[in-house]
């Protein structure tokens, strides 16, 4: 094993399906801040056995996205959206549904979405408890706000205008092997050995062959994974959680390993990739949960760096992130 390397374990024999999981209610709208909250809905999706980044993707429907603008939902908004189960990709605010004519079904319930906003002052952060103050290196390292917002599936909604049958609903797919073949800066793949790691002092990805993967979805899942970390190394995104880290590929719960599975994760779904590949075991659910517990900005941030991760490896200028859902 390579000194100072991030590994992924590789168990060849592990099923590459995740086991069905129980049915979750729509999620409620809780007080607090927009991290408390983001956080309680991944963590009720943990207790319930559903690891939203690791959940299989439905590439018959695709990416989820906004009815209006048509512009896909990013980072943490993905997991959550996805991890709702509706058959259609599409949602939309009830003050959309009410514009294009229809409403949402009595009963049903919203789910959470985040985006953010540029911070125009201390003093208007503070005015509203459901925004907080975020510093990204999308931007430039200004200073954003994240604001709360409840979305509607067009399942939930009736007598919608103008929504597009379900066989035109899914989105372009990339080839697999061309996500790694493209990637800007793109490091070096030693194949042939016993695990799969990212060397950030060599700057190379370890594979083991190819043939030993239970499935080619397994493949690529861990390829992506490992290109998510470099993504990080200093000559690429500078992420300070790979390249500032010490022991950084001793703790499976660390940040730099939740952004590689969520961005591994978002790959997937662009590559088509509909089955999960690991098992989730009460032992790894329980880690996250003890580290959701005591970090509650950890899922949104880890999974606003995923996407940057993700766009990079794409090759994609992210959209302004002042509104990037289309929402109103």
């Amino acid at each position: 094993m390579i000194e100072n390397a991030i590994t992924t374990t590789l168990d060849p024999s592990l099923p590459s399906t995740l086991p069905a999981t129980a049915s979750l209610g729509r999620l409620s709208k809780p007080g607090g801040s927009v991290y408390d909250q983001i956080t309680s809905q991944i963590i009720a999706l943990l207790e319930a056995g559903t690891v939203p980044w690791r959940k299989p993707w439905n590439a018959k429907t695709g990416w989820p996205r906004n009815l209006v603008s048509n512009k896909p939902y990013r980072g943490v908004n993905v997991l959550l959206l996805h991890a709702m189960q509706y058959q259609s990709p599409f949602w939309l605010t009830f003050k959309q549904a009410l514009e294009l004519g229809g409403h949402v079904r009595k009963g049903e319930k919203a789910t959470p979405v985040v985006f953010w906003k540029s911070l125009t002052s201390a003093k208007s952060a503070e005015a509203n408890p459901v925004k907080e103050a975020w510093l990204t290196p999308e931007t430039n390292r200004r200073r954003m706000m994240a604001r709360l917002y409840w979305v509607f599936n067009v399942s939930q909604c009736e007598n919608l205008k103008n929504i597009p049958p379900l066989s035109a609903q899914t989105g372009t797919l990339a080839a697999p092997m061309a996500i790694v073949e493209n990637m800007p800066k793109r490091p070096a793949i030693k194949y042939g050995l016993r695990s799969a790691f990212y060397s950030p002092s060599e700057d190379f990805v370890g594979m083991p062959p190819r043939e030993v993967f239970s499935t080619e979805d397994a493949f690529f899942s861990t390829i992506f994974h490992e290109h998510i970390h470099a993504s990080g190394h200093a000559t690429r995104l500078n992420r300070p959680t790979l390249t500032e880290s010490q022991g950084f590929g001793s703790d499976p719960y660390c940040k730099e390993e939740l952004i590689a599975e969520m961005g591994a994760a978002f790959l997937c779904g662009h590559a088509g990739i509909a089955e999960s590949t690991m098992t989730d075991s009460a032992a790894y659910i329980q880690g996250w949960l003890e580290k959701l517990q005591n970090d509650k900005s950890l899922v949104v941030s880890a999974a606003a760096q995923a996407q940057h991760a993700a766009d990079f490896i794409l090759g994609r200028t992210p959209e302004s992130p002042t509104n990037p859902e289309g929402i109103e």
